[in-house]
């Protein structure tokens, strides 16, 4: 460990009046100087908390628009100007603005994995985490536009038994390389280890996991149980938060193509210059925009309670 690196982030942070702010997916050595590491909404609750002058987002885009979004009056800046997100790109305005014409009736319910635009034309955001909170409070005779995953989509779909949900055909292009046949090889290395696996994940998979859990859903169960093992089928940032957490505990990644090249763009060094104010991208969200966006994601807060 560079602790000279560290050591100047910190003195940078206290300069500056910044906050770090890091998705579980994020390389370790950003995960260890971040203020705060959690899953896309423990980030959407803890960007709407900030009073730093200053917000370091290591993340990818739709998530700095996000914190821009819930703290309209803090500065944002993603050290990683090219970290996109391609489910997030795999709807438009103008494609959501056809969708909804189909579906006048419905409700469209949008993952954070979205962009700004598309969030402004939601009706209300949901993450991994509060997706199926969010859908069992609203009317089962309303409908429901899912997007953009359709597979975060039809996973609500189980578990609610709503019959009037309609999805985006819309992935993350990370989960979908898991297969069934993954999961049962390492179940058959591993007999002792609990599956978990996120519901971005094929239907086809998540049946063969003992647990589907949002990344955060993940740390806080591996906390809590009594089982010492277990199968990760997420993208393999979040082993350095498991193993970060729990020791004591042994982890297998389910397969080292579950890796996302936009998360793994982040550095230190990228960090670094962020803070001294030469580099990285300020997030900048039209006002109109934001306005539109934040009721969606206030309204996800609201009904996370």
């Amino acid at each position: 460990m560079n602790s000279a690196i560290y050591d100047k982030i910190n003195r940078l942070k206290k300069e500056k009046h910044a906050v770090v702010l890091a998705h579980t997916y994020q390389p370790g050595e950003i995960q260890d100087c971040a203020d705060f590491v959690g899953d896309s909404y423990g980030l959407s609750v803890e960007a709407s908390k900030v009073t730093s002058e200053l917000i370091i987002f290591c993340g990818v885009r739709f998530m700095a628009e996000t914190a821009k979004i819930l703290s309209p009056s803090r500065r944002v800046i993603l050290p990683e100007p090219d970290a996109g997100c391609p489910m997030a790109d795999m709807i438009n305005a103008a494609e959501l603005r056809d969708f909804k014409s189909k579906y006048p009736d419905h409700i469209v319910m949008c993952y954070v994995n979205s962009t700004a635009e598309t969030k402004a034309l939601s009706d209300i955001c949901c993450t991994s985490s509060n997706a199926l909170k969010i859908a069992k409070k609203i009317a089962l005779d309303k409908g429901i536009l899912f997007i953009p995953d359709r597979h975060l989509g039809s996973w609500v779909q189980e578990q609610t038994g709503r019959d009037n949900m309609v999805m985006w055909n819309g992935c993350c292009p990370v989960h979908v390389r898991i297969t069934p046949e993954m999961l049962l090889d390492a179940r058959e290395k591993n007999p002792d280890a609990q599956i978990l696996i996120h519901p971005e994940a094929p239907h086809e998979c998540r049946i063969l996991a003992d647990h589907v859990l949002s990344t955060g859903g993940m740390c806080d169960l591996v906390k809590a149980s009594e089982h010492r093992e277990f199968i990760i089928a997420t993208e393999k940032g979040i082993l350095h938060t498991l193993k970060k957490s729990n020791p004591e505990k042994i982890f297998h990644h389910l397969s080292d193509s579950l890796t996302c090249p936009d998360m793994k763009l982040g550095s230190l060094d990228s960090v670094v210059a962020s803070l001294e104010g030469n580099g990285g991208q300020e997030i900048v969200v039209p006002p109109d925009v934001a306005e539109k966006a934040r009721f969606s994601l206030v309204k996800m807060l609201e009904m996370s309670v």
